[in-house]
């Protein structure tokens, strides 16, 4: 053989693997980046973080920044289109209701993982009258739950209870060890934090109640104008949902490295939690009713809300139906 014999295999490697290196490129040019707003990196954002880790999100030709942000903060982002999407759906139907075009397209977490977490003498829901709870932002999903829950044993959240805002998880739990509030609303692991603080866990409200608690929403421009990038995002999340739901190591791996649990919380908060995931984003419609209720309580809306005004499937089933879960 001679030497430009030799030389053609070489020559094709070489070609081969430019154009390998171009195809690479352009299939991240191509990718539609995205923003979504979350407020903590933790469970309740687990199914974005599954998502993001494993590459669910860039096996949809999404290229996905993950931002914290506080609620209020993340609505407006979505209304200015600063981000594309955000999974704190009780900010979404609050702002929905005050005319924001904005709508809940999927859900993420169909019962909620969020623990009352108090001083060691409050026992049940009915110690906590004349006390003070920690959320994380007014009108916010764990405040929207406080008032549930303490409603639901008797207690007038208006009065009954006082209610701050104090940011995260971390700074709830911060509080509450200063003795600043005497209960804080939080999800998996700092609810296992806290009980190791000698901390008492009062109530589950997921045993209580079954309502949307976290998923996915934009605007109803981004649904009307992009439907196709909407889909693929709807898919990786629901991608993300069922290797959750299937994968305890692995999930219990993300809690670590993306969300910087201690892996002795991060297993505790899988085990508490898994059941909490949808299986395919759908909203289930009577816990959606129950969270409009309360919204038109709090903000005095005397008319009726159909559960279309602050929410949109039609791409979500077409999702369901792309991935083979619904005919």
């Amino acid at each position: 053989m001679t030497r430009n014999e030799n030389s053609c295999p070489m020559k094709l490697r070489i070609l081969a693997a430019i154009l390998a290196s171009f195809v690479h490129v352009g299939g991240a040019e191509s990718a539609d980046r995205v923003r979504i707003g979350v407020s903590n990196y933790n469970l309740s954002n687990l199914t974005v973080g599954v998502a993001q880790t494993r590459e669910l999100f860039k096996q949809e030709g999404i290229d996905a920044e993950i931002i914290r942000m506080n609620p209020n903060v993340a609505t407006m982002a979505l209304v200015s289109a600063d981000v594309d999407y955000t999974t704190l759906i009780g900010s979404v139907i609050g702002a929905n209701l005050k005319g924001a075009k904005l709508k809940m397209i999927a859900c993420s977490q169909d019962r909620t993982p969020l623990a009352f977490v108090g001083k060691p003498e409050l026992k049940s829901v009915k110690d906590l009258k004349g006390r003070t709870i920690a959320v994380g932002s007014y009108g916010s999903t764990p405040d929207i739950v406080a008032r549930m829950v303490v409603k639901h044993f008797g207690l007038d959240p208006e009065s009954d209870i006082k209610v701050l805002a104090l940011g995260s998880d971390g700074a709830r739990l911060a509080a509450l060890k200063e003795g600043v509030v005497d209960v804080i609303i939080v999800a998996p692991p700092v609810d296992f934090e806290g009980q190791k603080m000698g901390f008492n866990i009062i109530s589950r409200a997921g045993d209580i109640f079954r309502f949307p608690y976290n998923g996915l929403g934009t605007s109803t421009r981004k649904i009307d104008e992009n439907p196709d990038e909407v889909k693929r995002v709807l898919r990786a999340m629901i991608k993300a949902n069922g290797f959750i739901r299937k994968n305890k190591e692995g999930t219990v791996q993300v809690l670590v490295n993306w969300a910087k649990t201690k892996p002795e919380f991060a297993a505790a908060a899988y085990d508490s939690s898994v059941g909490v995931f949808s299986a395919d984003g759908t909203i289930p419609e009577d816990g959606l009713r129950i969270v409009i209720e309360n919204f038109r309580k709090s903000m005095n809306i005397t008319r009726q809300v159909a559960l279309n005004e602050v929410s949109d499937t039609n791409l979500l089933r077409e999702a369901q139906r792309e991935l083979g879960i619904r005919k």
